[in-house]
């Protein structure tokens, strides 16, 4: 069911969860949900059952262009940087992408006029819908709408905030709920700094993760970045994964505490194999 909307809230979520659950020896058998990390606020999930799903997609030259394989896509807002489509490879014999296949919480009926689009679907399992917020904290008048996306997938809620602006009403806290994994933009200028994430992170509670996204790396320095919201918790819950984009959660997974993830953009590179006959 997709329907009209304007009004509503988005939020943003806390974590849980101690150990990386995955990033590498997950017995074959062990049901999981997998999230990777494009750079940005791009993230690819699948399910337990290898179906992919894409959020705020974009192809920015710093983080590469590699196809990245989707079912669909669903898009926080109009920029490119969060809603290039162009960029997903369904894995069909037309590859493209099909616009019934993307849903935009954030729509532009004619030029100059954006408004929120109130998404309530299911596809197989998995079951999504969006929290209308705003891209600053003016309600929109400097830089436009903006759309959380709350996903039930496999027993798991994740919450993806997009370009938040502004720190989430009780209300809009309210209408994201109970979450598991919270994505959350950290790097200023366009979105809330470091210090306003962590606040909202602290205050939607996620059960086992919070993955920083949409901050400045080497190579693309146009934001700041993730020490300054990496600073408002606590050490023994922050863990650095710079060597893969890759988090595998089991879906049993359990936590006492939260963990705060910083997650490599991209796989390293595989080494070459040094010829022996070579010096």
């Amino acid at each position: 069911m997709t329907r009209s909307f304007a009004g509503t809230a988005l939020g943003a979520l806390l974590f849980a969860l101690a150990p990386l659950a995955g990033t590498a020896q997950d017995p074959k058998d062990q049901k999981a949900v997998t999230i990777r990390w494009f750079g940005q606020s791009f993230f690819q999930i699948v399910d337990s059952a290898g179906r992919p799903f894409a959020i705020d997609p974009h192809a920015i030259p710093a983080f590469g262009r590699t196809p990245v394989r989707a079912d669909f896509a669903l898009c926080s807002h109009s920029h490119d940087d969060h809603a290039l489509v162009e960029i997903l490879d369904t894995g069909t014999k037309d590859a493209r992408i099909k616009e019934n296949d993307v849903y935009r919480g954030v729509i532009e009926p004619k030029p100059g006029k954006q408004e929120w689009k109130l998404i309530e679907e299911k596809r197989g399992p998995i079951k999504f819908r969006n929290v209308a917020t705003y891209h600053d904290t003016t309600n929109g008048m400097q830089r436009g709408k903006n759309s959380a996306w709350v996903v039930e997938v496999d027993g798991l809620t994740i919450c993806h905030l997009g370009d938040l602006g502004h720190e989430l009403s009780e209300l809009q806290l309210k209408g994201i709920g109970k979450i598991d994994v919270l994505m959350v933009p950290v790097g200023g200028i366009y979105t809330i700094n470091g210090e306003q994430a962590a606040t909202v992170a602290k205050k939607l509670k996620p059960r086992l993760y919070v993955l920083p996204m949409h901050y400045g790396v080497p190579g693309y320095d146009e934001l700041a970045g993730p020490e300054e919201f990496l600073s408002e918790f606590k050490k023994e819950q922050v863990k650095r994964a710079p060597g893969t984009n890759e988090l595998v959660i089991p879906l049993d997974a359990k936590a006492d505490a939260p963990t705060v993830l910083l997650m490599g953009w991209k796989k390293p590179e595989p080494k070459e194999l040094k010829d022996p006959k070579k010096p």
